[in-house]
This record gives C-alpha cells, structure tokens and sequence, in this order.
C-alpha cells in the first residue's frame, strides 16, 4: 500500500510540473512609434501560438498561454487607435482585446513572433502593431491571420488602357491592387502583393501608393476552369501539382541591396522543387520555366495573375504553390511566412505542413501561417498557397538567398512540406 501511494504521489509531483511548465503570459505591454503605429507586446515564458481577428472595432489577439496572476485585467493606452486595451483569461488561453477608435482593414494591422533571446534576457514574445489608416507602416508590411497577419511583397507595372481577352465564362465584381509605374530603371521599389478585395482601394504594404485597379480588367478575362476535383491524400506519386515561380519578365519583384532580383531567387527555387516532386513520382507543371511574363509583356495585374490561375486549372492540379521572396522597408525583419484563402477544407492544412517544415529547420524567424486575399491563391480551385522565402532587404537574408544552399535547401524542405500534406 505504501508503494502505491509513494507511487501516486509521485505521478502527481510529474503532473504538476508539467503544468507549471506550460507557457504563461508575464507581462502585456504597449508603445506608440513616431508614426503613430500602436505596438502591443505579450512575453511568455515559453513559444506559444496565436491568432488575430476582428470583431466589430475590436481587435482581439489571441495567445495560447495562460494569464499569469500579475498581468492585470485591463491597462490604459495612449494612442489615436485606442483608449484601453483588456486582458482576458479563458483558461488554457489569453485573449488581449483592443477597442479600437477608428475603423482599420486587415492591411492595417499584423502580428508576429520574436523569439526567447538570453543573452538580453528577453522572453518569448507575440507582437501585434496596429497602423492608423491614414498612416504608411514602416515595419514588415500589412497582414491578417490564423498564425499571424496580412503580407508585404512586391507587384506588377500598371497597365493603362490593355486589350483585355472577352470571357463569359465566370464575372467578378472583385478587384486586384495595383503599384505605382515600375520604370525600367525601378529607382523606387513598391511592395505590394496582388490582393483580391471587394472594395476599390487596397493599400500597399509599404510607404508607396496604390493605384486603383480600373473594375472592367476583372471583368473580360479569359478565364480557364478546371473540373473542380483535386487529391488531397495518397502520397505524392501519381499527383498533379502547379507550382508559380513569383515575377518574371517586365515584373522583377522586389529587389535587393545589391540589385539581386526576386523574379530570379523564385525562378531558381521553383525549378528545384519541381524536380525533387517528379523524382518521387508527382506531375509537376511550372507558370513560368524562363524570365518570362506568364501572360505576356505589358499585361494588367488582372490577365497576368489570371494567366498563372489558368496553368493549375488547365491540367486540373491537386494543388498550387506560389514561391516568393518578401520585402520591407524595415530592413531588420525577417523569416519565412505561408498564406493561404480558406476556400477549401485544406488550404490552410497545406499552408502549415509547408511552414512547419521552413520554421523548423531554419535559424530564421517563424512569422507563421497566414490568411490572405491573394488572387492566385483565392481565384484557384484547388487548395493553394503562397509562401514567402525570407526577406530580400535583410541582409544576412539576401546573402542566403543567394546561396545555393539556401535555394536548395528551402526547395528540399517545401518539397517535403507536400510529401507531408499528401501522406
């Protein structure tokens, strides 16, 4: 009886240890920028998930740990966002609420992690920065989430008055953001994404301005439709996967300190995927195999992302993978992030088997699985994502990047990101 009980006692010390040893929030802390940009800082004691969502004006950041008893129940903030910010315990999570005093987009507010540093001793930490809309941010771009936020990237050229192909087939009432002019000798670099949103403005996620995007370009493409069916398990032999290597042609991408260009880091990394999937026995089809425009030169934002669209319906992939390199204007943010539209019941299973594969065996920042309006991601039919490759305005990153270990090595973990999705 007595080993009974000294073996009880025992398996109770293990369990409150290992409950003591769960994540806890130790502290929530605020700051405003120059800008304007309010910052909300959460420490914890160990890596914790989040999210981030919006309810109404209130901004609710969500974090896996539980609320430690020093934080307090609500804290004063000064700022044009906001008056106060509340600290809510659910038990096996803390939800940080925001109420906002203005209406802010998904570009105007994004969320990451920064990692537990001892050598200053600072923790574990989930950051969200939250722009006022008149504002330009001058961090890691605009985002909204699952993991994390809405992306920074770059664009293509405007296109005035195009010869748009006629198509009856599917009308949207969405539009496609736009950049400013790129001249050829692209003095200045916008970052923008092609973001599919149902209103006429979209900023950018960067200082620059975005133009808006003329309705009609979406509403006479020539647009392919594939049958609809896609595979979503059963190994990779036997699959039929597109993969869009990001730019290309007239549109370089963002570009580098050096002049590097992420058309060309995109094009490297999508040719090695695709043969590490074939040599396992997938059929894989590329956007683009050259420097190339995938619709042609000078097309619209619209017929061009159309373009990349039309090559995974057209051999009706099992699934869709767009490569990037991201940019900001902030040239200390880094990492590898994954977005995806959840317009299937699988998009955002593929966003984290690829990101959990990039996160882990990098020494980079993990700014998590995204959610996002992308066109070629939301416009598709199959399950689709976007993954951006490191940061081309960091500099220890471009230096990787440029490296053929970098470029094979991202290749070999995002291959294995979908071997994982389809076992």
């Amino acid at each position: 009886m007595r080993k009974i009980f000294l073996l009880t006692l025992l398996a109770c010390c293990m369990l409150l240890g290992a409950v003591a040893q769960a994540a806890q929030i130790t502290d929530v802390k605020w700051g405003v920028n120059k800008a304007d940009v309010l910052r909300i800082v959460v420490d914890v004691t160990d890596t914790a998930g989040y999210a981030v969502d919006m309810d109404g004006n209130t901004l609710n950041l969500t974090v896996n740990a539980d609320k430690g008893a020093q934080v307090p129940q609500s804290k004063a903030v000064k700022s044009s966002l906001a008056d106060s910010m509340k600290i809510v315990d659910k038990g096996s999570y803390t939800v940080v609420r925001v109420p906002l005093k203005q209406h802010v987009l998904g570009k105007n507010y994004k969320a990451f992690v920064l990692k537990k540093d001892p050598a200053t001793g600072r923790p574990f930490r989930v950051v969200l920065d939250i722009t006022p809309r008149q504002a330009s941010y001058s961090g890691s771009g605009a985002v909204t989430t699952v993991v994390s936020n809405r992306p920074v990237v770059s664009n293509r050229p405007t296109k005035t008055n195009s010869s748009i192909k006629q198509n009856t087939v599917v009308k949207t009432n969405t539009t496609v953001v736009k950049t400013p002019d790129k001249k050829k000798n692209n003095k200045k670099k916008t970052e923008t994404k092609k973001v599919d949103n149902k209103k006429n403005t979209v900023a950018a996620k960067t200082e620059t301005t975005v133009n808006k995007v003329n309705k009609s370009d979406t509403d006479k493409l020539a647009v392919i439709k594939g049958n609809g069916r896609f595979r979503t398990s059963g190994g990779l032999d036997g699959k039929i996967i597109t993969l869009d290597a990001g730019h290309g042609g007239s549109d370089p991408g963002a570009i580098g300190s050096d002049g590097t260009k992420e058309k060309n880091i995109t094009l490297a990394i999508t040719k090695i995927v695709k043969e590490i999937l074939e040599d396992k026995g997938a059929k894989v089809y590329m956007t683009r195999t050259t420097d190339v425009d995938v619709f042609g030169p000078n097309a619209s934002d619209a017929e061009e992302l159309q373009a990349r669209v039309n090559v995974g319906e057209k051999y009706n992939s099992d699934m869709f993978v767009s490569l990037h390199i991201n940019s900001s204007v902030n040239k200390n943010i880094g990492g590898f992030s994954t977005y995806y539209y959840p317009k299937t019941d699988n998009d955002l299973r593929l966003a984290k088997n690829i990101q959990n594969k990039l996160a882990a065996n990098f020494g980079v920042d993990d700014l998590g699985v995204r959610q996002a309006n992308f066109y070629v991601i939301k416009r598709i039919s199959m399950p689709a994502v976007l993954v951006e490759m490191c940061f081309i305005s960091n500099e220890k990153e471009l230096t990787l990047m440029k490296g053929q270990w970098f470029q094979k090595k991202t290749a070999r973990l995002i291959a294995e990101g979908i071997e994982k999705y389809f076992a």
